[in-house]
This record gives structure tokens, C-alpha cells and sequence, in this order.
């Protein structure tokens, strides 16, 4: 019996699971994603969960043949690590993963992907027509996409293609991303940018009447959305929300012609009719070429985890054609 497993690294939290050559979840683990000091110590916290979830299913990690991992990034692909994660703390420089695991597992199949494109993989390998041409986006702490065009996984000669949450949607550059650069979708759509986005929104029009809790270090991007209806001020960001999404969105489809647009992620998951619905019902008035279907992730959180799997058990593509025996 062969046995695969998947990982997903998060700014918050790792998952593992294993699975027989079916792709039966046999065994699972969520620990919290460690905070540092240092990269090393992410890694090790990697490695636990995969073993935890090794334990789980009743095998050694040894036994397992392949592993695909979706993770934060940016990438250094040749050394096989995390380089200067955005949302982990400023020690955490480089977190060692593809050789870590490969040892652990004794096994060189340790496939490795950004988060988006394990996101990808996953909506590919689970739809019911494993569509050449699709883009998974998910709209969280962060944005980012998975593109599958013709067929391939787009990841980039340095594994880092699909950060469209970095292409400049306002050419005012009012806002800083947390990468550093200026005007980003990520920077007024994100879960991290929708609160100051408020505030300079509020700063705008100081006559918009509102109970937002402006001030609290805690105000959060659900505050936003909990108002919906009730707010004068959350109302009117939501509506600027919905304009900027639209128009990153407009970009992705210009981009990569997909047949399919799944989206996923915190942000949208938990409001969709306030994130997804008004997007979808404006494409067709700004999309000049053919407008795909948008969806919503069945899989919630686990499309990550799923599509790293999907990856193990596919050589890295999601191709269901390209099961192992």
C-alpha cells in the first residue's frame, strides 16, 4: 500500500494529512503555525504536524511516497525554503522545507507550491470536469492566485507567479501593502488592509456617521462587514471593497482566460454576499473577453491541504490523468 500526504503552511496554522492511493484521509493534524524565533523553528513545527498526522494514521513517515506542500511565501525554488514571509515575525528569514521533509519521509517527491497554486490543484483535481483553464483567488489575510492555463500549473522559474494581491489596482498609491510597495489590491482588499482602508476612508468624508470602532488596535475587516446595512461608513467601504475586487478580478480573467474562477479564503468565505455576489454580478460590465463561471470553494479551509495532497498523488500537477498506480 502506498501513502500520501499533503501539508499546508499558513501565516497561522500547519495541516497535514495522510492518505492511502484511493486518497482516503487516513490520519490528520492542525498545530498552530510557530511564531519563530527563527525559520528553523517553523520548520521543526512543519515536520511535528506531518508526523503527528503519520502517527494519526497508524504509519511511520517513512512510508510515505510523496509529499506536496502548499505554503506562504516567497519562495527561494533551488533551495527548496520560505524566504522573509510577510506575516510571520521579521526573525523568521528562511524556513527550510523541501529538504527537511524529504529526509523525514525518505522520499525526493516533495512537491512544493505557493498556497494559491495548491489551492488550484486542489479545485482541479476535486471538480467534476478537472478543467484545463481555471484561477483559484483567495481574498484572506492576504490575496494571491493559482492560475492552471492549458493545462499547467503556473508557478514561475522562482515558484512565485500568481501574486496578483500585488498588482497596482490604484494608481494614487494611497495605501502601502505589507510587502512595502504602494497602491495593491492586497493593501485595500485583504483582511490586513480592510481596516486601514476604513480609516483613510473615514478620514476622506469625517460627515459619514458611523460606529465602527476606528480607534480599537483591534478593529478587524469583520467589524466592516458585521455593520452591512446599519452603518453609513461600512457600507461605503463596502462598496469601494466591491470596486477594487472588481477591478483585480478583471485583470485575472484578462490575464489567464479561465473557464472557471473559484474563489476562497477567509474574507470571502465568511461574507459572501457581501464580497463575491456584487463582483460577479458587475464582470460582465467590465470583462471584454468571455466571462467564466465564479464560484466558491466547496473545500472552505482545507482547499490548501486537499490540493497539496492532489499534488503528491499526481506528480505535482492535479491532473487526475496522472494518478499514480
Amino acid at each position: 500500500m502506498a501513502y500520501y500526504a499533503g501539508v499546508d503552511l499558513g501565516a497561522t496554522n500547519v495541516r497535514a494529512v495522510v492518505a492511502e492511493n484511493d486518497g482516503t484521509t487516513i490520519g490528520s493534524k492542525k498545530s498552530g503555525t510557530p511564531r519563530g524565533p527563527t525559520g528553523i523553528d517553523v520548520t521543526e513545527g512543519v515536520l511535528a504536524t506531518l508526523r503527528a498526522a503519520c502517527r494519526d494514521a497508524g504509519i511511520e513517515p517513512t512510508g510515505i511516497e510523496a509529499v506536496g506542500v502548499g505554503s506562504i511565501g516567497p519562495f527561494d525554488l533551488a533551495e527548496g525554503t520560505v524566504v522573509d514571509p510577510a506575516n510571520l515575525p521579521d526573525t523568521v528569514d528562511r524556513i527550510p522545507l523541501t529538504g527537511p521533509i524529504e529526509n523525514l519521509v525518505d522520499s525526493e517527491e516533495v512537491y512544493l507550491h505557493n498556497d494559491t497554486n495548491a489551492g488550484v490543484i486542489g479545485e482541479r483535481f476535486h471538480s467534476d470536469r478537472n478543467p484545463d483553464d481555471m484561477v483559484y483567488v483567495t481574498i484572506s489575510s492576504g490575496i494571491g492566485a493559482g492560475v492552471c492555463c492549458d493545462g499547467e500549473i503556473l508557478g514561475g522559474w522562482d515558484g512565485n507567479a500568481g501574486e496578483v494581491g500585488h498588482w497596482v489596482i490604484d494608481p494614487r498609491e494611497r495605501l502601502t501593502c505589507g510587502c512595502g510597495r504602494d497602491g495593491h489590491w492586497e493593501a485595500y482588499c485583504s483582511g490586513n488592509g480592510i481596516p486601514e482602508y476604513v480609516r483613510l476612508l473615514a478620514e476622506d468624508d469625517p460627515t459619514i456617521a458611523t460606529e465602527l470602532p476606528l480607534e480599537d488596535p483591534d478593529f478587524s475587516a469583520q467589524d466592516v462587514f458585521g455593520l452591512a446595512g446599519e452603518d453609513g461608513l461600512a457600507d461605503h467601504a463596502i462598496e469601494q471593497i466591491t470596486h477594487w475586487n472588481t477591478i483585480g478580478l478583471t485583470n485575472v480573467i484578462h490575464a489567464f482566460a479561465p473557464l472557471v474562477v473559484s474563489i476562497g479564503g477567509a474574507v470571502a468565505l465568511n461574507n459572501q454576499g457581501l464580497v463575491v455576489d456584487p463582483v460577479r454580478e458587475r464582470l460582465a460590465e467590465t470583462v471584454m473577453t468571455n466571462v467564466p463561471e465564479i464560484t466558491v470553494t466547496g473545500m472552505g479551509d482545507d482547499v490548501v491541504v486537499k490540493g497539496a495532497l492532489a499534488s503528491a498523488m499526481t506528480g505535482g500537477t492535479g491532473d487526475r490523468r496522472r494518478l499514480h498506480p
